[in-house]
Formats: C-alpha cells, sequence, structure tokens
C-alpha cells in the first residue's frame, strides 16, 4: 500500500502559476510511474501528465507546453509545475501511481479573477 499526499493547490489568477506535490509514502519511490490527472465538476477525471522511473516523460495535448512533471526520488515526491494557467485548468488534481493504482485524494486548483 502506497499513500500519496497532493499539496500546493489553490486559488491563482489566470496566467499565474502553480507548483503541485506529490508525497509518497514509500522509500521504493524510485520504482513508480507517476501520473497526474485532473477532474473538473461533472467532467470525467482526464490525464494531465506522466513520469515514469526512468524520468520519460508524457503530457496530455491540452496541456501545449504550460505544464512540466518532475520527480526528485531522495524526496519521494513528484511535481507538476503549471505556468499561463487557464480557467479550464480549474479541477481537483490527482496524483496515482504504478504499479499497484494508487490513488492521492487530490488538491483543488481553481484558476479565476
Amino acid at each position: 500500500q502506497v499513500q500519496l499526499e497532493e499539496s500546493g493547490g489553490g486559488l491563482v489568477q489566470p496566467g499565474g502559476s502553480l507548483r503541485l506535490s506529490c508525497k509518497a509514502s514509500t522509500k521504493m519511490f524510485s520504482m513508480y510511474a507517476v501520473h497526474w490527472y485532473r477532474q473538473a465538476p461533472g467532467r470525467q477525471r482526464d490525464y494531465v501528465a506522466r513520469i515514469d522511473r526512468d524520468s520519460n516523460i508524457e503530457y496530455a495535448d491540452f496541456v501545449g507546453g504550460r505544464f512540466t512533471i518532475s520527480r526528485d526520488n531522495a524526496k519521494s515526491t513528484a511535481y507538476l509545475q503549471m505556468n499561463n494557467m487557464k480557467p479550464e485548468d480549474t479541477a481537483v488534481y490527482y496524483c496515482y501511481v504504478q504499479p499497484g493504482g494508487f490513488w492521492g485524494r487530490g488538491t483543488q486548483v481553481t484558476v479565476s479573477s
């Protein structure tokens, strides 16, 4: 069992930035691929980005170069740096790891003026 805790969400104005963190309870964090998902009210949970244990990275098309996923295995933590944020980025952001399929509880991100 791996516990994940997201943090760093909040209210930001359009064009602003936030950095989300995903802290894992395992010391074997380097063996896991880390995904970020998001879910807006009334919508399905959408894939945002992924970094595997070799630090290969993928992004959803909507990211458009605005987000950067990274990891610090020594801290058992992954990050999602979000820049040039838009109102449509408003959602609860979740961290997910494989193997095992463990989810965090999410952190709310609101982009509004």
